[in-house]
């Protein structure tokens, strides 16, 4: 029987986009709308209702709704594409975006009747962290649910959470179903049901909300529970490294807001010392070329990735190794050349960086903050070259692979 939710969910709602093109164009329109609050975002640290409702209302957090759910059914390359447009205009709020609209993509792994509770409102947002931080007791029918988490991105403005637990049963560590020691399992709560923390003070990212939160012998029914290594129905979406594949679209949108930024001040800047327009001045010229050599490079590697996995993923096939890998370095080389462009940028403005309003000051710092995230540091480099060399990887989940 299918239930009035189950149709509101599927039924299209005409005010929000139903099409890649459209949620893109009203992606777009954010960008000037965003920047314009990108101070008020920071300061109060988390994403502002105001802001959380402008995303919803284009759209963003349903971009991975399946058409046939009353969704656009945007692909990953089209979702990376939003991000790295929102990004242009505030990077926390990007962040939030390319973090809450994974909600469609954990209802690949979870059983059919939660996941359709889960997007019973196509516009539902995630949050919260899959590493395994968390304890997951096994008692009947479930798990009581122990832990403390951290980077919560936008749990301050989410629907549901999740939070990666190692399962135990009878007080002892419970192996995995591959024969592994250790079971990695993730827990799905709605928010209230967790306590939030305010430790997120940090110079960069500062109005991603990114949180900590914690849950004390929390019953979390097995239903409401899944393994990243145990998708429910076959496609694109259903591999481990779906959550991932968006990501590279925060830090890529961040270096081309500040390049347009740096070309546009250049126009009209003369170098007192010297007398000479900016436009005329070697140094100026070489860094300017060189930043958009480097961010076209990385960019044109991110979404060359992106699609040659799609067609092998579109056609039923694996991923193979060096195609595995190539999207993983894709994704952290976004992230290095991303902040070293900003950093170029900065030290070519100078003093005049340091200066409200300059936005220069803020991309510096947002981009030194993401850069340490566990996806985009050198341990996922040394997994990359023992998956290649058939060695053990450190991170394998980094590389979208789960037991």
């Amino acid at each position: 029987m299918v239930t009035s939710q189950e149709v509101a969910a599927r039924r299209p709602d005409p005010t929000r986009p139903t099409t890649p093109e459209e949620l893109l164009r009203r992606a777009e329109d954010l960008v000037p709308v965003l920047r314009g609050l990108s101070d008020d975002i920071e300061r109060a640290r988390r994403l502002p209702d105001a802001v959380v409702e402008k995303l919803r209302d284009a759209g963003v957090f349903r971009m991975g709704v399946p058409t046939e759910l009353g969704g656009p059914g945007l692909d990953s390359v089209q979702q990376t594409e939003v991000v790295e447009t929102l990004a242009r205009g505030d990077a926390s709020a990007a962040w939030c975006a390319m973090i809450g609209m994974d909600t469609p993509l954990y209802a690949q792994f979870l059983p059919e009747s939660v996941a359709r509770e889960e997007l019973s409102d196509p516009d539902a947002i995630t949050a919260g962290l899959i590493l395994p931080l968390g304890r997951a007791e096994r008692v009947p029918g479930g798990y009581r649910v122990t832990g403390r988490w951290g980077f919560g991105s936008g749990i301050t403005h989410a629907d549901w959470v999740v939070a990666g637990c190692f399962v135990h049963q009878d007080g002892q560590p419970e192996p995995g179903p591959d024969g592994s020691p250790r079971h990695w399992r993730i827990m799905l709560a709605r928010r209230d049901e967790f306590e939030v923390l305010d430790t997120w003070h940090t110079t960069g990212l500062a109005g991603s909300g990114s949180n900590d939160y914690q849950a004390t012998d929390l019953f979390v029914p097995e239903e409401h529970s899944f393994s990243l290594g145990a998708p429910r129905v076959e496609g694109p979406h259903s591999t481990a490294e779906a959550i991932l594949r968006n990501m590279p679209g925060v830090p890529l949108g961040v270096a081309r807001a500040a390049l347009d930024h740096v070309r546009e001040l250049a126009a009209g800047r003369v170098d007192r010392a010297a007398a000479t327009p900016w436009a005329d001045t070697y140094r100026v010229q070489m860094t300017i070329a060189e930043a958009e050599m480097e961010l076209g490079a990385a960019r044109h590697a991110v979404y060359g990735s992106l699609r040659r996995q799609a067609e092998i993923l579109e056609k039923g096939g694996e991923i193979g190794r060096d195609d595995r890998v190539d999207t993983v370095l894709a994704r952290v080389n976004a992230f290095r050349v991303a902040r070293t462009i900003v950093t170029r940028l900065y030290d070519l403005v100078a003093t005049t960086a340091v200066y409200r309003p300059s936005p220069l000051d803020r991309w510096l710092r947002d981009l030194t903050t993401m850069r340490q995230h566990v996806i985009a540091q050198d341990q996922v480099l040394q997994s990359a070259g023992a998956h290649l060399l058939g060695g053990t990887p450190s991170n394998p989940f980094s590389l979208g692979i789960v037991a």
